[in-house]
């Protein structure tokens, strides 16, 4: 399958490594705004065609697009890649309003297209087995869980902070998608969310590499804490913040009757898996197996592609990343409001078939 990039900022470049060696698809052009930037892309990675987005679209050789741009673009550019026929894979969050999540996936089974979206590091090896052992009943029916995302905020390394600060961003839209994407694998759709959420700084400092010291307005939340209520009766808490300097608190956490697993940081697609029974005296280190251990960015893509060759539901699907859309919007929601918010998507997010093939 051809494969057409709209975007070529920070995140593109890992994509592009990974998706030349994976089979069946090729990436046969590439656009951004700064025409520039999707030159020197296309000659990195021996693209054929760099070009204007409208030109891409417009592409009868592209059938996916890969949906790279910031945010607040990634609603518009996939309805419009739809619109021109073609499947579409999006950098997380799948859009802004969780409206446009909807219309993105109204209009993909009006055109009988897939819909994909990030995050994919789930395939990896530490989330995998993870998966496998509560499967398997390793702590028994899970009770509860807990995740933290406690950070200082990317202002300190990336070049063009601000977009993490807009509509779209802080540390829910930003992070939160890896950690909630990984709750809803392991233990089910989120009924119920309750959150509160403060801007801790109305400004802030970009002193990332080729920024000099300057100061930019904050309108979203940087610190965001939730309850989430399973449909199946577990009760988890998340912490994502932008307003820590350090923390020892772990990335997740799952209590269960029988014991409790450490979970592996979410943004990545390998680390240390923790177990300790009802019975046990220490912690056990579980080696995490099965593929995907690097930074495979791409490989839900890649999974999407052979899905559709073989007529099955992909695993980076629209329907999961709307459901993850839906409950990072509600404890916003949740926060201004002051009451508990019902999540109302989630029943059908999973793909079918422990087994399917991995690409």
């Amino acid at each position: 399958m051809n494969i057409g990039i709209v975007g070529c900022g920070n995140i593109s470049g890992v994509y592009l490594e990974n998706l030349l060696r994976f089979d069946g698809v090729e990436v046969v052009a590439c656009a951004d705004l700064d025409a520039e930037r999707a030159r020197e892309k296309a000659a990195r990675y021996g693209i054929p065609v760099a070009c204007g987005v409208e030109e891409l679209l417009d592409n009868p050789e592209v059938d996916l697009v890969l949906n790279l741009t910031p945010p607040r673009a990634h609603a518009a550019i996939s309805l419009a890649a739809l619109e021109a026929g073609k499947h579409v894979y999006s950098e997380k969050p799948l859009a802004v309003d969780p409206a446009d999540g909807r219309r993105i996936l109204s209009l993909a089974k009006q055109k009988n297209l897939r819909v994909g979206c990030a995050p994919d590091t789930f395939f990896g090896a530490g989330l995998s087995t993870c998966r496998r052992l509560l499967r398997e009943g390793a702590i028994g029916r899970p009770v509860g869980a807990a995740a933290f995302m406690m950070s200082r905020g990317p202002e300190r390394w990336h070049p063009n902070p601000d977009f993490f600060y807009e509509k779209g961003g802080g540390p829910m839209f930003d992070m939160g998608p890896y950690y909630l994407t990984a709750l809803a694998i392991l233990l089910g759709p989120v009924r119920r969310v309750t959150g509160s959420a403060s801007i801790s700084f109305p400004e802030r400092e970009a002193i990332g590499p080729g920024d000099r010291p300057r100061r930019f307005s904050v309108h979203v939340p940087t610190h965001v804490a939730g309850v989430l209520d399973f449909a199946s009766g577990a009760v988890g808490t998340i912490i994502t913040s932008f307003d820590v300097w350090s923390s020892t608190l772990p990335h997740i956490e799952i209590y269960g009757e029988k014991g409790t697993l450490v979970v592996p940081d979410p943004n990545r697609f390998d680390g240390v898996i923790r177990l300790r029974g009802k019975d046990d005296r220490n912690w056990r280190e579980i080696p995490a197996e099965g593929p995907y251990r690097e930074n495979s960015r791409g490989v839900g893509l890649a999974d999407m592609v052979r899905a559709i060759r073989e007529n099955r539901p992909h695993r980076a699907s629209g329907e999961l990343a709307l459901h993850v859309l839906d409950i990072m919007h509600e404890l916003h929601q949740s926060s201004r409001s002051g009451t508990h918010r019902e999540i109302g998507s989630g029943s059908v997010f999973a793909w079918e078939g422990e087994d399917d093939p991995l690409p």
